[in-house]
This record gives C-alpha cells, structure tokens and sequence, in this order.
C-alpha cells in the first residue's frame, strides 16, 4: 500500500509544480520578449538501506521555450526588437549582467537608458548614459545616435551602441526574475551579427491556447493522483480489518 501512496504523493506534488510553471506562463502572456517555461517529470528509483523498491516523481530541469515572439511595430523611438536570435544586455538589481529579449526602454530623471522594468540596459562601456536631445534613433546593428537641441534637421551624432549578444542557449538558465544569466562564471562578449528592428516590440512566445490544454490536463492528472492516494488509504483500512477477523 505505501508504494501505490507514495508515487501518488509525489505524482501529485510535482504535478501542483508544473500547475504553476503554467500558470506563471498564462500570466506572463502580455510580457515583452517572455520565454515559457516547460516541465517535464520522472520516475526516480528512492534509493536508501536495502533495494530499491520504491520510486518517487521528480521534476527534470525546467526547460525554456526559445521560440520566438512576434514582432509588432508601435513606431515609438524607444522601442526595439531583436531581430531574430540575441538578447540585449542588462544591469540586473544585483549588479550583475543578465540578458533579455524585451526592448520596450524608456530614459531614467537621471538620464540612464532603462529597460520598462527599471534595469540599466548595457552599451560598450557600461549603462548607457543619453545626452539631452531631440531625437534618439537606433540603426540596425545597435548603434544609438541623437539629434542634439541645437542641431540641423540631418545632423546626427553617434554616442554608443547596445550591448547585443548571441550566447549559445543550452548555456542560458532563467531566473526568478525573467532574467536570462550564464551557467557558469563570467559575461557573454557583445555578437555584431546581432541585429535589431527599431520602432518595434517583441511579443511572448506563450500559446494561450496551448497552456490552457496544458492547466486542464494538470487538472486532471492532480485528481487521479488524489484518488489513487484515496484508494490506497481504503485498501489499507480493509486490509486491517481483514487481519482483525482473523
């Protein structure tokens, strides 16, 4: 009785896991350059004194979805997407560098380039730090220029580039904060292959229709467990009385 409750129990808890990496999915749908999260479980033999003869469910390293998101114009000069594979690079609140596919940045009172969450977005030598101006453009492979207060119509000056890299994605892990970072130690150098499409946004990759089939499916998979545990319990009570009569 206690290995038929024991994989329900533990078929049951990663199943309330998975429940949320979907539901952290489905509320991320609107996010700017989101990537969804994937679960997937096993069977594990629990190993201890004497055989192994009970096995327990454990997740698998949560996987990520780098499909990519579509590209929607909004003509707003701040806005820019990644065209194709890279991430932009960022200042996450820890002062270490972290990658991101959203674009939608925005200028700090202090003048700094932010992303639409508050983090310093990453050029050639650092924050990005942008002059007062009429006009701030962004060319194709990243470069950032401004049209000064005090210049013609077709006068353009270049003051930094986006920091654009290219990481092989099997070495990314995501963080709580949505944030992608290396595996190991170190930062990626800046990729000139990368190349982004101003005056646009990224969407999430994330399949309402999809996560949906998915949170029903959870559902239903939660209830089995349940009723297997539920069934385990009344063999037990049974078998107990049985040894009474006896």
């Amino acid at each position: 009785m206690d290995r038929m409750l024991y994989v329900a129990m533990t078929g049951a808890r990663q199943t309330m896991q998975s429940q949320a990496m979907t539901a952290n999915n489905l509320a991320n749908i609107s996010t700017r350059g989101f990537r969804a999260d994937l679960a997937a479980m096993r069977s594990m033999p629990l190993y201890g004194e004497g055989l192994p003869t009970r096995v327990f469910s454990m997740t698998e390293r949560a996987g990520i979805d780098f499909n990519h998101g579509t590209l929607e114009s909004t003509d707003r000069e701040l806005d820019v997407a990644i065209q194709g594979d890279g991430f932009f690079a960022v200042q996450s609140n820890d002062g270490t560098e972290a990658y991101t596919r959203a674009g939608d940045f925005r200028i700090s009172s202090a003048g700094i380039l932010q992303t639409g969450n508050g983090l310093p977005v990453l050029g050639e030598n650092g924050p990005i730090s942008v002059p007062q101006a009429k006009n701030i453009l962004f060319g194709s492979d990243g470069t950032i220029s401004i049209r000064p207060n005090d210049a013609n119509a077709n006068e353009i000056t270049q003051f930094d580039r986006l920091k654009l890299v290219k990481p092989a994605l099997n070495n990314l892990e995501k963080g709580l904060d949505g944030l992608f970072r290396l595996k190991g130690p170190g930062n990626v150098i800046a990729d000139p292959t990368v190349k982004v499409v101003p005056g646009a946004l990224e969407t999430s990759n994330v399949n309402a229709a999809t996560e949906l089939v998915n949170m029903i499916e959870h559902a239903r998979q939660f209830e089995m467990q349940t009723k297997m545990m539920q069934a385990a319990d009344e063999n037990e009570q049974r078998a107990a009385q049985i040894l009474q009569l006896a």
